[in-house]
């Protein structure tokens, strides 16, 4: 975990936390702490030659990339917020 000017975190996962401006006047309950999901091809400098692929071409459809290692399962947005 690095830390960046201001107090920000980075992590090296899929998934990022930030904790949004709470205005005293909102009449909503607010959310503390949000999240949002990064892809996989952002922490590859590039595609690598010969990366494996999916078996099958249904596989790959259904996974909506060729390549396991850029497939990412993002969660639901529940499993997000906690």
């Amino acid at each position: 975990m690095h830390e960046k000017k201001g107090g920000t975190k980075l992590h090296n996962t899929n998934t990022k936390y930030y904790y949004p401006y709470i205005s005293p006047f909102d009449p909503c309950k607010p959310i503390v702490i949000k999240s949002y999901s990064t892809p996989p091809h952002l922490y590859m400098g590039f595609q690598p030659p010969n990366l494996p692929q999916f078996s099958t071409a249904r596989e790959a459809l259904f996974r909506g990339t060729l390549w396991p290692a850029l497939y990412d399962t993002y969660p639901p947005e529940k499993a997000r917020e906690e």
